[in-house]
């Protein structure tokens, strides 16, 4: 496995490393800077001195005055400890000798001009010297100019030159180890606020999951981060209670049919009975094991839905046919309940024909079963301002509560919890209505305007899949009078509201 590296340590060593290259930088330039200093001054002094004889050479009118002319810049010289100085007569031989420079023979072969007026540097007697050579014109007709070559002792250069390179290193690794502390502790301060968001999220429990970072005492820097750890955190908090609802409500729905199966079958075996009786205990028992297979196997579609797993086919889906498709099959139920049934317009999406139509048989259902005896059902198909295809389902009814509203496709949501009992739905449709939407990428809405109650899906102009032919308005018949009794299987496969 590999070693976790710090971010505190490798922001120090990004300090310390940056900070020792712009150190060395700074010290290399100053360092050659004081070198070039010190050349140039030297360089000053030479020259100097060599106008200085240059001058007295040049007033030299014949070769008799060269001996007065050498005592004169001799005399000149005194008290010039580091200067070492030899000029050499036209005819070669030494006026002037002073100093132990031992000038080099790679000094003295330069040509004259100005180019031999650069220095060198050599060692003699373990002394250092920065030394030139240049021509001295004098007086005399048809001479050659004299050779003059100067030297400076530079020893005492060299050893300021070693003790200052010492002491910038000195500082230097001083300034680097100043610097990385300094780079750790900037480091240590600035991830303080990521190590207050892990102490906090630490702390966060299943049962303190309302727990938030606070956005206001986070470096801009970590904002975004806390925001997403925010909402990560309502996420789970919505999702653990929703958890927790649903256990609660499945546990109660399923406490309902088990307990009537326990008490049908309780009584059943109580004492003997004819076989008719106990053929209606088991035709009983037979509803409740329905109504508990609807409720297993809408939640493993919810479960399949949640998970992602329920992927729909694409292909063309005429919404009217699909519409009057489901008329038909409710159309029994509808008349028990002296309801009317509508479609106006027609449109067509992509999706899976199956799923959708489930998802407009629960809407449908679900108005059926809230519209009262004399009212109509409609089902209107459009196309939207902004290219989508909106199917809408509305029924005349009592109008729904606002809080309600919001919670309507929630699982075992219901709207009256005093229906719970006598409904022969589980409270799943509407939340399996809306995973099929949202698997095909549309959404669905409810709302309540002027005595109606109204769902409506809108589908994306991306889903359309183009209109179908337009379909008049078709109007199911109201019966004068429907029947009691028994619902019909396609009326027991119809859930009820939220």
């Amino acid at each position: 496995m590999r070693a976790r590296t710090s971010i505190t340590l490798h922001l120090t060593l990004l300090f310390a490393a940056a900070s020792a290259a712009v150190l060395i930088g700074v010290g290399v330039l100053v360092s050659q800077r004081v070198e070039a200093h010190f050349e140039q001054q030297d360089l000053t002094e030479l020259t100097g001195k060599l106008e200085l004889v240059r001058h007295r050479l040049a007033r030299v009118r014949a070769p008799a005055e060269l001996n007065d002319a050498a005592a004169t810049l001799a005399d000149a010289l005194v008290g010039h400890h580091d200067l070492a100085v030899l000029v050499s007569a036209p005819d070669g031989r030494e006026l002037i000798a002073a100093g132990h420079a031992g000038f080099p023979a790679a000094l003295l072969a330069r040509t004259g001009g100005e180019a031999s007026v650069e220095p060198i540097v050599w060692r003699h007697d373990d002394r250092s010297y920065r030394g030139i050579v240049a021509d001295a014109v004098t007086g005399i007709p048809g001479q050659p100019p004299a050779r003059v070559a100067l030297a400076l002792d530079i020893e005492h250069h060299l050893t300021f030159m070693a003790a200052f390179h010492r002491s910038l290193a000195l500082a230097i690794a001083g300034g680097i180890a100043i610097t990385a502390l300094l780079g750790w502790a900037a480091a240590r301060r600035g991830l303080a606020p990521m190590r207050t968001m892990a102490r906090l999220t630490h702390d966060i429990s299943a049962s303190r999951l309302g727990e938030r970072l606070p956005l206001a005492a986070v470096p801009a820097e970590l904002v975004e981060l806390a925001s997403a750890l925010n909402d990560m955190l309502a996420r789970l908090e919505a999702s653990f209670q929703r958890l927790s609802d649903f256990s609660s409500d499945l546990a109660h729905e399923l406490r309902t049919p088990i307990s009537n199966l326990r008490t049908q079958t309780e009584v059943a075996v109580s004492k003997a009975r004819s076989a008719d009786d106990y053929r209606e205990v088991l035709y009983s028992n037979l509803e409740e094991y329905e109504r508990l297979a609807r409720m297993i196997t809408d939640m493993l579609f919810l479960a399949q839905a949640d998970h992602g797993l329920m992927v729909p086919r694409r292909e063309r889906v005429d919404l009217a046919l699909q519409v009057q498709a489901l008329f038909a099959f409710y159309d029994a139920y509808a008349e028990e309940r002296g309801v009317g049934l509508a479609l106006s317009g027609a449109g067509a999406v992509e999706g899976d024909p199956l799923m959708m139509r489930r998802a407009l048989g629960n809407l449908l259902s679900n108005a059926i079963r809230h519209t009262a005896r004399g009212g109509t059902v409609s089902v209107r198909i459009a196309t939207g301002p902004s290219g989508e295809t909106e199917v809408c389902v509305e029924n005349p009814g009592e109008a729904i509560p606002t809080e309600h509203l919001q919670r309507i496709f929630e699982r075992f949501h219901r709207v009256d919890p005093s229906r719970q009992k006598t409904s022969d739905g589980v409270g799943l449709g509407l939340a399996i209505t809306k995973s099929i939407v949202q698997a095909h990428g549309a959404t669905v809405m409810a709302a309540c305007v002027d005595g109606w109650t109204r769902f409506e899906i809108r589908f994306r102009p991306g889903a359309t899949g183009g209109a179908g032919p337009e379909h008049e308005p078709v109007l199911a018949p109201v019966p004068e009078d429907a029947s009691t009794g028994l619902r019909s299987d396609r009326d027991r496969a119809a859930p009820s509201r939220a």
